[in-house]
């Protein structure tokens, strides 16, 4: 059901704002829900979020240590630079970070040697959480701490994990052929869907350019500040890798009859469902991400892809090459290992995430590279 505005504080504010000048876009509508700097979703407590969902750095260290195995070969790729930059957006409180860097040490010294880390992020309160599980590479010149991405990135790879299916989508409708924008406005006290024009050209244009026509009533959604964010993030890049983990399809497969509601869904409690206008922001918003428009993003930036593969395949991999060794830690028992390798089915097998996320991966500037990751089986 629509929720009232009065029913948390964010609601009440975002009710006044549509009162004061009329309906938002949803795109406005879901970034203050999300990042609104007080009473976003994500400036909430980390440990908050563990009752709504799990990202895959929660399941095992394994998962960044695999991507520290990807990394080294990257810049084995790039020449053995002597300073790579792995910037990773959305680091939330650094616990990726901390996995690639605690491995690297460990068992890629002279990768780690060249590595220069940094871990980014929105928030202060998680900016803060950072420091403690940084502190020893920080010290040591290998890591730190940001709140935006850095103004140049002369070689390394750019890193987000479950990022883009978190930015801001607008939502779109076919009606009587043509494309119109839904919006969020008011019934007396309850937020509603209201349809009106699009807000922007830029939305006939994101469709057009990749081809692609909805059916009659079909609503879709067109992550126009996520394909920003990459084209931005890969201008900044002077040479080396966009490494994009998340879950969505091609355009083809994205649009096509089976989502004729579009995939923005809302999760709270390890469920999905799809009342937006409940409690804004206590709850997270995500959309499926657009590969296809991730491609063209990157390609005006002077980037190309350099394979697109599941989870599962990326994993797999990149862990057969030992065969798995990197899942265990030393001294653990047997007792261990078999919990740990159940946790890695969670990772890599269908029933879990491995064919639910997909690992996408640009280049920029580098001839030729040997990508483990993205290997057939």
């Amino acid at each position: 059901m629509p929720s009232s505005p009065s029913q948390t504080p964010l609601a009440a504010i975002l009710a006044a704002r549509i009162r004061e000048r009329g309906p938002i876009t949803f795109a406005d509508y879901m970034a203050a829900c999300l990042y609104h700097p007080e009473h976003g979703y994500y400036s909430r407590a980390e440990s908050r979020r563990f009752a709504d969902y799990y990202t895959s750095v929660d399941v095992h260290p394994i998962f960044g240590r695999l991507l520290a195995r990807q990394l080294a070969e990257m810049w084995e790729g790039c020449g053995r630079p002597a300073k790579f930059a792995v910037v990773e957006a959305g680091a939330g409180v650094g616990r990726l970070a901390a996995h690639i860097l605690d491995f690297a040490a460990r068992a890629l010294p002279e990768f780690y040697a060249a590595l220069c880390y940094t871990a980014v992020e929105q928030s202060a309160a998680r900016r803060a959480a950072q420091a403690a599980a940084l502190s020893a590479h920080s010290a040591a010149g290998h890591g730190e701490s940001s709140e935006t991405l850095p103004a140049a990135i002369p070689v390394g790879c750019i890193l987000s994990n479950e990022l883009l299916d978190a930015l801001p989508v607008h939502r779109v409708l076919r009606e009587r052929g043509a494309l119109r924008e839904i919006y969020v406005g008011l019934n007396g006290d309850v937020f509603c869907e209201q349809v009106g024009p699009l807000s922007t050209s830029a939305l006939d244009k994101y469709f057009a350019e990749q081809g692609i026509a909805l059916l009659e009533g079909q609503q879709a959604e067109a992550g126009l500040a996520a394909a920003a964010w990459l084209e931005d993030a890969a201008r900044r890049l002077g040479r080396g890798f966009l490494l994009t983990i998340d879950y969505g399809r091609e355009a083809r497969e994205l649009y096509d009859e089976r989502h004729l509601r579009g995939t923005l869904l809302a999760y709270t409690r390890h469920r999905a469902g799809e009342d937006f206008f409940a409690a804004p922001g206590e709850q997270d918003l995500t959309a499926h991400v657009n590969f296809t428009a991730f491609d063209l993003a990157a390609a005006r930036a002077g980037c190309a892809r350099a394979g697109l593969v599941s989870q599962f395949s990326f994993l797999l991999a990149l862990g057969k090459a030992n065969e798995f060794a990197d899942l265990y830690d030393e001294g653990q028992t047997e007792a261990g290992h078999v919990r740990a390798r159940l946790l890695l089915k969670t990772l890599i097998f269908s029933e879990g995430m491995g064919e639910t996320f997909s690992v996408l991966i640009h280049t920029k500037d580098v001839a030729n590279p040997s990508l483990t990751g993205l290997a057939p089986l």
